[in-house]
């Protein structure tokens, strides 16, 4: 069973990978969102944060994603990747309150459902770099536990 903090990250991605593919503005995509299957079990607020985040910020989420990319551009990410990748850093960067570990891991679990293949992986390396990044000290504590 699916708590609400991940349905919400499954609606959050759902609702930017359509704003990725149709556009509109952060209202009209969260009205979408409602009626996405499994919103009414979602946490409403963090859907909210993170969609709104994520297209008000869109310009410098990538900017923070685009120095650990290594080998691929922005432009050649899936929609979904890139969804993700947004939503990950949007967390690592603006909500402290949500550790290190728990954002990798529900980014990973996103691109096991929703990704290609192997997408998860690429998720999670770019995400680790960004986590360095954002937060040394809990990324290194977390490290030194692994």
């Amino acid at each position: 069973m699916r708590n609400p903090r991940r349905r919400a990250r499954e609606i959050a991605l759902q609702a930017l990978y359509a704003w990725q593919l149709g556009g509109g503005d952060v209202a009209e995509v969260l009205e979408q969102a409602h009626g996405l299957e499994g919103y009414a079990r979602a946490d409403a607020a963090l859907v909210e944060a993170l969609v709104r985040g994520c297209i008000e910020r869109a310009e410098s989420l990538d900017a923070l994603i685009l120095p650990h990319l290594i080998e691929r551009k922005l432009n050649q990410l899936s929609p979904i990747e890139r969804a993700i990748l947004r939503i990950g850093t949007l967390e690592l960067s603006e909500r402290p309150e949500t550790p290190v570990k728990v954002v990798l891991n529900e980014a990973i679990e996103l691109g096991k459902d929703f990704g290609g293949s192997q997408g998860h992986r690429f998720v999670n390396g770019v995400l680790e770099r960004v986590a360095q990044a954002a937060r040394p000290g809990e990324f290194a504590r977390l490290r030194q536990t692994a």
